[in-house]
């Protein structure tokens, strides 16, 4: 079994479907799964999204830190 429920890969969709994508997919996930984002830039502002829309629901780890992929472990709590 994958250590994660979903995996979504930003730059597969245009820049005005990732947030969109990436907060569904997460509103999916059951207490205890995490999704895998994968980017190709620090997806910072999204948490910044996230804890506005999302405070406390949400843990956020970082599992590769560029240059040029970006590898986030967003769990549900």
């Amino acid at each position: 079994m994958s250590e994660f429920a979903a995996t979504v890969v930003a730059p597969e969709y245009p820049p005005h479907m990732k947030h969109k994508v990436i907060f569904e997919t997460f509103d999916k996930l059951q207490p205890g799964e995490a999704l895998q984002l994968i980017n190709d830039h620090d997806p910072r502002p999204l948490r910044y999204q996230f804890e506005m829309e999302r405070p406390g629901q949400f843990s956020w780890e970082y599992l590769e830190q560029g240059p040029a992929t970006f590898r986030v472990k967003i769990g549900r709590i």
